[in-house]
Order: C-alpha cells, then sequence, then structure tokens
C-alpha cells in the first residue's frame, strides 16, 4: 500500500513538475538564459550566422540552434511551452494546417510567422561532372517511384532522355523529414509529372492518387537519403563526378570551387533567377516564433531583429547565399517581427 501511494505521489510530482515547466514561458520564469533553435539546415547556416552577431552586438549567449530538418523541427517545437522547448523553428517551407493543430493541442498558441527571404531549390553536380542540363519532366522520369503509374525502369540518364548521358542515376539529397524534400517533390518533381497532360487532369479527378504518382520517390541506388547535412552531399558529389546533389541555393554558392549547378528548363539556380522567380525551384524561407516566449527568455525579440537586420536589401546574409524577399513580403515580416502577430492558422493548408 506504501509503495503505491509512493508511486502514485512520484507520477504526481512529475505531473506538477511538467506543469511548472510549461508555464514558466507565460509566467516569466525563464528556465534558461539562451535562445533555442530547431529545424531546416538549409535555414541552418544564417540561423548561426545571426546568432554570432547577436551575442557579439548585445553580450547575450549565442543561441543554441539544432539542424533537425523543417518536419523535425517543427515536431520539437510544438510539443509544448516552456524552457524545455524551442523558441524557434527554422523552416524552408510554409508551416502546414495539421502542424499548426499539434501546436495548438499542446498549447503552442500565438505563433508568429516570419519570411526571412526566399532561397532555391538547386541541382548539383562535381566541377568535372559531365555537364547535365534537364527539364522537370526529365527529373520526374528518373526519380519517380511509378512514373505515369508505372513501375521505374530507368537505369541511366539516356534511358530517361535519348540526349542525356549514358550514366548510371544517382542523386544525393535530403530525407522526408526536410523542407528541401517536401519544396523538391512540390516544384520540381510534380511539376514534372504535371507535363503529362494525363497526370495533369488527374490532379482534379483523384488528388490522393495524383500526389503519390507524382511525388513518391524511387530509393536507393537512384534516390540516396543523406540525412540533415547538405554538406555531406557536397563531399559525396566530389567523390562521386557522375552523380547529383539537391540542396539549398547557400550550400551551391558556397562551394563553387567544387560544385557547379544543372540548369532546370534551361535555368541555371541564380541569386538573380531565384529573385526574379525565373528559376522553377525558388521558395520562402521561414522562422516561426513562440509569442508566449518573448520576454522570458533572454534577447528573443532581439535576435529575431537582428534576423531581419542581416536578411534584409544590403544585409550581411547575402554574402551567405539569402535572396532577400521582395518589398511587400520584408514589410509585412519586420510588422509581424515589431508587433510579434500571431499567425492566422486558417490560411494553411
Amino acid at each position: 500500500m506504501l509503495q503505491k501511494f509512493a508511486l502514485i505521489a512520484g507520477a504526481a510530482t512529475c505531473a506538477l513538475a511538467l506543469s511548472a515547466c510549461q508555464d514558466q514561458a507565460s509566467s516569466g520564469g525563464a528556465a534558461r538564459d539562451y535562445i533555442s533553435a530547431v529545424g531546416s539546415s538549409t535555414v541552418y547556416p544564417f540561423a548561426t550566422t545571426v546568432g554570432e552577431k547577436f551575442a557579439e552586438a548585445t553580450g547575450n549567449k549565442t543561441p543554441k540552434i539544432d539542424s533537425t530538418g523543417t518536419g523535425g523541427g517543427f515536431e520539437r517545437f510544438c510539443s509544448g511551452v516552456g524552457g524545455d522547448t524551442p523558441d524557434i523553428a527554422n523552416a524552408s517551407r510554409r508551416i502546414k494546417k495539421k502542424e499548426f493543430d499539434t501546436c495548438a493541442k499542446n498549447g503552442v498558441t500565438d505563433i508568429v510567422e516570419i519570411q526571412i527571404g526566399i532561397d532555391g531549390i538547386a541541382l548539383g553536380e562535381a566541377a568535372r561532372g559531365p555537364g547535365f542540363k534537364l527539364s522537370e519532366e526529365d527529373v520526374y522520369k528518373a526519380l519517380a517511384a511509378n512514373p505515369y503509374g508505372k513501375p521505374n525502369t530507368a537505369k541511366t540518364w539516356k534511358d530517361v532522355n535519348p540526349a542525356l548521358p549514358a550514366v548510371a542515376i544517382s542523386v544525393f539529397g535530403p530525407p522526408s523529414t526536410s523542407g528541401t524534400y517536401d519544396a523538391f517533390k512540390e516544384l520540381i518533381l510534380g511539376k514534372g509529372c504535371d507535363a503529362n497532360p494525363e497526370m495533369k487532369a488527374l490532379k482534379d479527378s483523384d488528388k490522393d492518387k495524383h500526389e503519390a504518382t507524382c511525388t513518391a520517390l524511387r530509393g536507393a541506388p537512384f534516390y540516396v537519403e543523406q540525412g540533415e547535412n547538405d554538406n555531406l552531399i557536397i563531399s559525396k558529389l566530389d567523390k562521386n563526378p557522375t552523380s547529383l546533389g539537391i540542396f539549398g541555393f547557400s550550400y551551391l554558392d558556397a562551394n563553387k570551387d567544387k560544385i557547379k549547378a544543372v540548369p532546370v528548363q534551361g535555368v541555371s539556380p541564380t541569386y538573380t533567377t531565384i529573385a526574379d522567380g525565373s528559376y522553377p525551384g525558388w521558395r520562402p524561407l521561414y522562422i516561426y516564433v513562440k509569442q508566449k516566449h518573448i520576454g522570458v527568455i533572454p534577447g528573443l525579440a532581439e535576435y529575431v531583429a537582428e534576423f531581419l537586420k542581416g536578411s534584409g536589401e544590403g544585409g550581411y546574409l547575402a554574402a551567405k547565399g539569402l535572396i532577400v524577399s521582395p518589398k511587400d513580403i520584408a514589410a509585412t515580416a519586420a510588422a509581424n517581427a515589431k508587433g510579434m502577430t500571431a499567425l492566422d492558422g486558417s490560411t494553411l493548408k
């Protein structure tokens, strides 16, 4: 009986401790003295640079930033509020409605969405590579598990398109938890699928079947996931000169001595082509902030302000490959950051 009572009391103590921890962010008791951010590997180099500038300018501790992938970042971000949960989710895509709802269910309400700039899904090859020039449809036919509803039998790029090199299809890319993975499927693979009129019609008649047919990727050795480390993909290309890699534009821009861009639809990913939307793989980048942690976690609002400073027109993040948002979007981001305006979940998909 005493043992049972002790177990019940212990469980109650744990529950109270957890509740107290989750209440710290809203009650004013900071559980830690540094900023915690998780999420996108694409946003990671920008976030760490901002963190260093922030610590230098304010004297605060350098933020702890984990590269978990966008999906993995939202999972941790949405787990609750308080000092044992992240303050910021870095994202290479917009938060999904189901993720937003999970946040709300766990008490993570009043989320502030701030677009920090634009990036491109880049395809690259080794500097000594064969010089690929691909269409969206080429990429789809090479990497889709079941192109146009039939099992994929292509082994070389020449099998996909007679004009392409007769080398084995080999692509190193991000895992399914990555926003880059999601964006690649939507912006390049899906568009390649929809180049076929029947597939485009299927989008209206059977959305689920269309998604499965158009965005399911085949596995190794054709598409090989490399984890949340774009630098690993760069090193793999250097050792495998006939392979391709998929990563954020900033990694391509930072490794021009090792890799070169692969044009898609006749357009190479550059600062200009991504900024003006002519490159097909452009996408927005975001940070998401817990409003309840503002004023509780030291320097959180100042870190967000530093991020906008670095990502704005003439900011220091351009040297890292971040592309400035259009003026109207930048103005909205600045207003959201200044007022810590909560995101309206009804606008999400």
